[in-house]
């Protein structure tokens, strides 16, 4: 039983990877997708803040797909304190990582959006 529920763990963990991978990809693609055009159209200021703003929210995404994955993979599957120390490193520098890409996307800092105004959906 207990074999069971851990290769379960390791397959829903697997999962979580993929999608965060395909969340980051897909990202990169809807937002070449939508930047093509607008460069085609010398519209190359437009082209650049639509990539980038919209690859940015997929790699935050992807980011917290992933980091559920690694949660997963340490609580249900193979919950040792190497394994925890490992989350834990991995959490903190995924979660700069999202600070940094927030940060850099929409010119504030997360806990100062109501202060000027800015709603969690709102950008650029």
């Amino acid at each position: 039983m207990h074999e069971q529920y851990k290769s379960a763990m390791e397959l829903v963990s697997a999962a979580f990877e993929i999608a965060g991978v395909a969340c980051i990809v897909g990202g990169f693609l809807f937002a070449l997708w939508r930047a093509v055009p607008l460069a085609a159209s010398h519209r190359g200021k437009a082209a650049y803040d639509a990539m980038r703003s919209i690859f940015g929210r997929s790699v935050l995404l992807g980011l917290e797909v992933l980091v559920a994955a690694d949660l997963i993979r340490t609580v249900a599957v193979d919950p040792t304190l190497d394994n925890l120390y490992v989350l834990g490193l991995l959490v903190l520098i995924r979660t700069f990582l999202s600070w940094s890409l927030d940060v850099e996307l929409e010119g504030v800092w997360p806990w100062r959006k109501r202060a000027v105004g800015l709603r969690d959906s709102d950008g650029p």
